[in-house]
């Protein structure tokens, strides 16, 4: 493990800990609701680990490099932005997956802009936002969203 994994680790920690020394029973609580969550979302966080190394153990290097590479160009990254406003994928596994994919080959502005759709727009959620916020503003959202996602992955890739 490295240090900023344990570092947040006894963070955590520390702060179960104190938890449990302001209110036992809040604590328990939350625990149990927390236990829960982790046990309802378990089966699609593996699903999507599964897939991700099928991903990543049958397509070669090379092709991620080239569909998602540095000589990729606007077109690699206008992919991976699509997909990541389609996909539905939860940060805790979106944040692995990045990694996995600038191992494979993948260059930082196309990985940034992935991360960014999967996180700022919502195509599954899209049904929801229009019926809330009505349908100008939730498409004006997420597409002003997309923009901004490309945005900052260009500038990520600038700066990295």
């Amino acid at each position: 493990m490295n240090s900023t994994a344990i570092f947040i680790n006894i963070f955590a920690l520390s702060c179960l800990i104190g938890a449990f020394i302001k209110d036992r029973a809040k604590t328990k609580q939350s625990l149990k609701v927390a236990v829960k969550s982790f046990f309802r979302i378990l089966p699609t966080v593996l699903i999507i680990i599964i897939l991700i190394g099928l991903l990543l153990g049958f397509v070669p290097q090379t092709q991620i490099s080239k569909v998602i590479g540095k000589h990729a160009g606007f077109g690699g990254v206008l992919v991976v932005a699509l997909l990541g406003a389609i996909l539905h994928i939860p940060s805790l596994i979106s944040f692995p997956l990045a990694a996995s994919l600038l191992k494979s080959g993948a260059s930082v502005t196309p990985v940034a802009v992935f991360i960014t759709t999967l996180t700022m727009i919502g195509m599954v959620t899209l049904p929801l936002e229009i019926k809330e916020l009505g349908k100008k503003m939730a498409l004006l959202r997420n597409g002003i969203s997309f923009v901004i996602a490309i945005i900052i992955g260009i500038v990520m890739g600038a700066i990295l």
